[in-house]
């Protein structure tokens, strides 16, 4: 599911929820994404607002704090970035299970009620990764970070 924050014509805005991009489309075109407002089916996306936080290590008290950026660098935001990749990581290794290039065909397994169920996560080609797609099956593609060598000084 994705959320898209909307707005109308006559101002007001509201959030929508899709199943993806596509289906809001499609929807759209077929007029059925109607203002709660006043009905009307002049809708458009809108920016999201977003919120960034750093933490922020005070000499004073030496507690660490939360504190809105004032200013975003690149370089904050790679770092932030890589941060909740690592946290992704950490969590799809410890939770999903790794059947490395046979992801698609337990994937279709469990689509098909052949297996139970279960997180999985692997590899797969550019030609199993359309199959997939084709048959209704969501993919989402985390990148995996290098792991650091423990060995290293």
């Amino acid at each position: 599911m994705i959320a898209f924050d909307l707005a109308c014509d006559c101002g007001f805005q509201f959030e929508g929820w899709f199943v993806d991009r596509e289906d809001f489309v499609r929807q759209q075109e077929n007029r059925q994404v109607l203002c709660p407002q006043c009905g009307c089916a002049s809708v458009r996306k809108i920016l999201s607002p977003v919120a960034y936080q750093k933490k922020c290590f005070s000499a004073d008290t030496g507690i660490s704090a939360d504190k809105p950026s004032t200013s975003v660098h690149a370089g904050d935001l790679l770092n932030t970035a890589q941060e909740v990749l690592k946290n992704v990581q950490e969590i799809v290794e410890k939770n999903f299970e790794d059947v490395g290039v046979k992801f698609a065909q337990k994937a279709l397994k469990m689509h098909y009620g052949v297996e139970e169920p279960r997180n999985i996560r692997g590899v797969v080609s550019s030609d199993e990764e359309k199959l997939l797609k084709s048959e209704g099956i969501a993919l989402l593609k985390v990148p995996m970070l290098k792991q650091e060598d423990d060995k290293k000084h």
